[in-house]
C-alpha cells in the first residue's frame, strides 16, 4: 500500500532513494524509482495526510517533479488558434473528467497515450464536481500531474476547469455576489495550475427577451468580463485557453443566431474591457445530449437524438469568428457507434465524465459490499434530491457520483482497481482512435511549448530539508 506521509521530514525521507532537495529545487537522480513507488507515495500523502504542511509540501514536490521531467501543465491555445486558421482538422480533442481514483485514471489515460502516440487529450474538472469528489483545484493538479509522472508522460498535460457555470437563481437575487463566487474560482484555478477554463455563464441566458442579442447580453457580458479577470491573471508566457457556452447542456438545441449574438457581442464587451486581449478558444453549443445520460426506470441509460447538423453548421461559425469550433458535452453515455461522427463534422473538444464513473461502479469486479454502502450513503444523504416518480435505480444513478468524495479513499484503494482500470484502457484507447487524436503528439510538440513554472519552497519543507543536513 502506499505510505502517507505525517510531516515533511516523513516525507523527503520516503522519497530520498530517488530525489533531495538542492535549496529551492527538487533534483531527481533516479527517474525510474522516482515514478515509482515515491510519486505514488506523494500523491496518497497529498490526496489523505491530516497534516497540511505536509499536504503543501507533497504538491510542491509533484508540481517541481513535473517541471523537471518535463510533464508541464499546459494552455491548448495555440493549438485551437491553428485550427481556427485551418492549419489542423480532422479530430476531436477528447475532455476527461477524472471524478474518482484521479490517480491511476490519470496514469492510465498518459499510458493509453504514450501507446497510441497521442498528444491532444485534456483532464478536467468541473467546479460542481469539486464538492462532491473532495476535489480542489491543487488537489486535482497535483493527482494529475502525479499519474503523468507515474506514467512517464513527458509532454504537455492539459488540465482544464470545466463548467465555471452562473446559479441563475444566485444571479438574479444577487448578480455581483454570484459573479465575484465564479472570479475567486478563476483565482484558485490558475493559482493551482489549470491553464484552460471554460466560463458557463449560458444559465443567464433570457429566451423571453425579445432579441436573440438581449436572449444572449448576460451571457457574453459576463463571459467577456471573466476572460479579461483571466487575461490579468496569467503567468508570463502562458495565455490560458478560455472556452464559452450558449446553450445549457440538456436545453433545447443551439441556433447559428444565437451564437453570432453571442460572439458578436462578446468581442465588443471583451474589446471595451481589455482591448486587443485574447477572447475564447472554442464554444460549447446544445446538440440534444444531457449530462450524464438520461435513466431509465430500470437504470439504463435512454438514448439521445443528437443534431451532428448543429455541431457542423455552429462549428463552422466559430472557425469564421477565430475559434477552434464547437464543444459537445455529455457524451461519455453515447453508444460507441456515434464517436467517429464528431472529428467528421470538425467538432473541436468533447467532453466524457460519467461514461468513466459508471464503468468503476458497474464493473463485475467492483466489491459488492461496497455497492451496497454507497447506496445506503445515496438514500441516508441525498433523499432530498430524489424526482418524484422515480425509481430506486433511477434514484442511485442520478445520486451515486455524490458518494465519491465520502469514499474517496476506499475508491483510490480499491484491491480490483487494477481490472477495473484495464477496461478503462481499452475504453479509452478506443476513443482515442474514433475521435481522431491518434499520432496527435507531434502535432501537439510542434504549436504547445509551455514555460517552465517554479514555485516557492513552502518553509515547513524547508525546515525539514535544513534538519537533514
Amino acid at each position: 500500500m502506499p505510505h502517507v506521509a505525517s510531516s515533511p521530514a516523513d516525507l523527503l525521507e520516503k522519497i530520498r532513494p530517488a530525489a533531495y532537495l538542492d535549496r529551492d529545487r527538487l533534483v531527481i537522480d533516479d527517474e525510474a524509482g522516482f515514478r515509482g513507488t515515491a510519486i505514488r507515495d506523494l500523491a496518497w500523502t497529498a490526496a489523505f495526510t491530516d497534516d497540511e504542511a505536509t499536504t503543501q509540501a507533497a504538491q510542491w514536490l509533484v508540481w517541481e517533479a513535473s517541471q523537471a521531467i518535463g510533464a508541464h501543465s499546459a494552455s491548448i491555445q495555440e493549438l485551437y488558434a491553428a485550427r481556427a486558421r485551418g492549419e489542423v482538422h480532422g479530430f476531436t480533442v477528447p475532455a476527461i473528467n477524472l471524478r474518482a481514483q484521479t490517480f491511476d485514471m490519470a496514469r492510465t489515460i498518459y499510458e493509453a497515450a504514450m501507446s497510441a502516440d497521442v498528444g491532444a487529450v485534456i483532464l478536467e474538472l468541473a467546479r460542481s464536481e469539486q464538492t462532491y469528489t473532495y476535489q480542489r483545484p491543487m488537489d486535482y493538479t497535483t493527482a494529475v500531474l502525479a499519474g503523468a509522472i507515474a506514467a512517464g508522460w513527458r509532454a504537455p498535460v492539459f488540465i482544464q476547469g470545466d463548467h465555471y457555470q452562473f446559479n441563475a437563481k444566485k444571479y438574479t437575487a444577487d448578480p455581483e455576489s454570484m459573479t465575484e463566487e465564479i472570479r475567486r474560482a478563476c483565482r484558485l484555478a490558475i493559482d493551482a495550475g489549470y491553464r484552460n477554463i471554460d466560463i458557463d455563464s449560458s444559465t443567464l441566458v433570457d429566451l423571453s427577451k425579445p432579441t436573440t442579442d438581449e436572449e444572449q447580453r448576460e451571457n457574453y457580458l459576463r463571459a467577456a468580463e471573466l476572460t479579461a479577470l483571466i487575461r490579468s491573471l496569467e503567468p508570463d508566457g502562458v495565455t490560458v485557453s478560455v472556452g464559452g457556452e450558449i446553450g445549457e447542456v440538456g436545453t433545447q438545441n443551439s441556433t447559428v443566431d444565437e451564437l453570432r449574438a453571442y460572439l458578436d457581442g462578446y468581442r465588443r464587451e471583451l474589446e471595451a474591457r481589455a482591448p486587443g486581449a485574447t477572447g475564447i478558444s472554442k464554444v460549447s453549443v446544445q446538440t440534444g445530449t444531457s449530462h450524464g445520460g438520461v435513466p431509465l426506470p430500470d437504470g439504463s441509460v435512454a438514448e439521445v437524438d443528437l443534431d451532428f447538423d448543429v455541431l457542423r453548421e455552429l462549428g463552422e461559425v466559430a472557425r469564421s469568428h477565430g475559434l477552434a469550433g464547437a464543444v459537445q458535452h455529455g457524451a461519455s453515455t453515447l453508444p460507441d457507434e456515434l464517436f467517429h461522427r464528431f472529428p467528421a463534422v470538425e467538432t473541436a473538444e468533447i467532453h466524457l465524465a460519467t461514461g468513466f464513473q459508471n464503468a468503476l461502479y458497474e464493473h463485475q469486479a467492483f466489491p459488492e459490499d461496497l455497492h451496497r454502502e454507497i447506496e445506503a450513503w445515496c438514500f441516508a444523504n441525498a433523499a432530498d434530491e430524489r424526482k418524484a416518480g422515480q425509481t430506486d435505480q433511477q434514484f442511485v444513478y442520478t445520486t451515486r457520483k455524490k458518494a465519491i468524495g465520502p469514499f474517496k479513499r476506499q475508491l483510490w484503494d480499491l484491491e480490483a482497481k487494477d481490472e477495473i482500470l484495464a477496461a478503462q484502457r481499452r475504453k479509452l484507447s478506443f476513443l482515442f482512435t474514433e475521435l481522431g487524436v491518434n499520432g496527435s503528439r507531434e502535432m501537439i510538440a510542434a504549436y504547445i511549448r509551455p514555460p517552465e513554472e517554479h514555485r516557492p519552497l513552502p518553509d515547513a519543507l524547508r525546515l525539514a530539508a535544513e534538519a537533514t543536513v
